[in-house]
């Protein structure tokens, strides 16, 4: 088996629509894929050469302890007070490292969603 790249990230969501709310009305993100089976509920963002799904699935369930997926951003600073000022909870951060900057919040379900910044040169 080889190996190429990750395909893609899932988080497990229990209301696709109000997790919806969260990644594209907070978020800003754009929805690439929407993808409605029976039992279930997909929704894709392509960001950059990956993809963070959400899903609504039978045995599907989110995790404040499970997989995070931290999404680079532009303007660091910018980002955080966006997200201070819609009331997202902060689970970590923000805080400076030698070589980003990086914070990582809850979405609705408690999955946890890292804002991230790089500096120049890393």
């Amino acid at each position: 088996m080889n190996i190429q790249e990750i395909s893609f990230s899932c988080y497990p969501v229990t209301d696709m629509a109000r997790a919806r709310l969260f990644y594209e009305g907070v978020l800003g993100l754009t929805a690439t894929m929407d993808h409605e089976m029976e039992g279930g509920h997909w929704v894709e963002y392509d960001i950059g050469a990956g993809t963070l799904a959400i899903g609504v699935a039978p045995g599907m369930n989110p995790s404040r302890d499970g997989c995070s997926v931290a999404l680079e951003v532009e303007d660091f600073d910018g980002a955080i007070a966006e997200l201070k000022a819609a009331g997202v909870e902060f689970n970590f951060g923000p805080i400076e490292t030698p070589v980003c900057h990086m914070a990582f919040v809850r979405d609705p379900d408690g999955n946890s969603v890292g804002i991230h910044r790089r500096k120049p040169g890393h």
